[in-house]
């Protein structure tokens, strides 16, 4: 399912298929956390900016329209008209952030809805449900996202826990795929690897879950708290220990920047909130770094948001209009900034995995690694 192709160093251009399609990696999966990119962004539009693989989330898609109900309208690909491929999380980060709202015990975890707080209970066998309803192509196992610092004493039992919960992901998830029912029989379930920052806890937690010989690994429980100097020491710790013929995602992560050090350290797949996030409040990505352009010297600026760009918004539109729609609160400031940096990212990917193939990837990491993560 995954096929590398080149290497240089630790960095890995290759390729990994789904039942909706082959993806081209290193990659950037668009996050769709309630099946939809915030500001306004369709599925045609996903197209347009060369998204190769969606994200949902499988804690609010259970909570509101219900899992059951896309199910029924046939699953998530259907529902929101993307045929691309879709990974769903397992819910494990959003029990995190209801730090205050949850219980965890061996069997799962309690905790009260966000929207109208009712009681929800979730273990592994409930995520792989919601997740087999929803049909994605790669669904993530159920985990404890330990925050950072934590005892150590803690973070220990923690991974115990969330590798006991992998092998029965594993076997719900299995179940679910033979259903004649199942939305997508072909659906992949990939671990998770947890441990904080002690690097000992994370390997042997690593080596324990590759015994299972699952399609795919991600790294989780980083951009938490911890330092960038910490999580790029902790990739390095773990990836040795992560399968060769596996792609490798690390979750949550991040700036561009952060993007090419992963790539370098032999990450395949990445996701972050962060790009849509920042275009809805006006900062945005460029080759030379991050631009504000609700400042007031754009005011008269008809140049595009970056002129190396070529997305639907930088062929047509300029900094100045592009300041004045976020002046006047108008949503088409939200959408042309998020379908821009997702853009961005997406080109990023692309010129990533070009340099990778011609050899070039770490003259391209020594000119871009800290230039596109400062502001202007």
């Amino acid at each position: 399912m995954y096929r590398l192709i080149k290497q240089e160093g630790h960095a890995r251009r290759g390729e990994f298929e789904t039942p909706h399609g082959t993806v081209q990696t290193p990659v950037f999966m668009n996050v769709g956390t309630q099946g939809a990119i915030k500001g306004a962004l369709s599925a045609e539009d996903l197209k347009t900016i060369r998204c190769q693989v969606e994200l949902s989330n499988t804690y609010h898609l259970h909570v509101r329209p219900g899992d059951e109900l896309i199910k029924s309208l046939g699953g998530l690909h259907r529902f929101m008209t993307w045929d691309g491929p879709i990974l769903t999380d397992s819910g494990g980060f959003q029990v995190f952030s209801l730090a205050s709202l949850r219980k965890i015990r061996e069997e799962g975890v309690s905790f009260n809805s966000h929207v109208d707080g009712r009681h929800i209970f979730m273990g592994p066998e409930e995520s792989m449900r919601i997740q087999s309803n929803l049909g994605s192509d790669i669904a993530m196992a159920f985990d404890e996202c330990v925050k950072i610092p934590s005892p150590r004493k803690y973070v220990e039992l923690s991974c115990d826990r969330t590798a006991r919960w992998l092998e029965r992901c594993k076997k719900a998830n299995a179940e679910f795929n033979a259903r004649d029912d199942a939305v997508n029989p072909g659906q992949m379930l990939w671990g998770i690897n947890q441990g904080a920052v002690f690097h000992d806890i994370r390997v042997d937690h690593m080596k324990r879950i590759a015994e299972l010989d699952l399609p795919g690994y991600a790294i989780g429980g980083l951009a938490v708290g911890e330092t960038h100097q910490e999580m790029y020491d902790t990739i390095e710790a773990v990836e040795e220990y992560m399968p060769k013929d596996r792609p490798r995602y690390l979750m949550g992560v991040g700036t561009p920047g952060n993007i090419i050090e992963g790539v370098a350290r032999g990450i395949d797949f990445f996701d972050c909130v962060m790009p849509a996030r920042n275009g809805r409040h006006g900062h945005l990505f460029t080759w030379n770094g991050i631009i504000n352009i609700r400042n007031e010297k754009y005011l008269r600026d008809e140049s595009p948001i970056d002129p190396e760009c070529d997305c639907p918004v930088c062929r047509r539109y300029t900094r100045a209009y592009l300041r004045h729609l976020f002046k006047a609160e108008e949503m088409l400031a939200m959408r042309f900034s998020v379908m821009h940096n997702l853009y961005f990212y997406n080109s990023l990917m692309e010129k990533i995995r070009l340099a990778l193939e011609t050899g070039q990837f770490e003259e391209f990491r020594k000119k871009y690694s800290s230039v596109l993560d400062q502001r202007i």
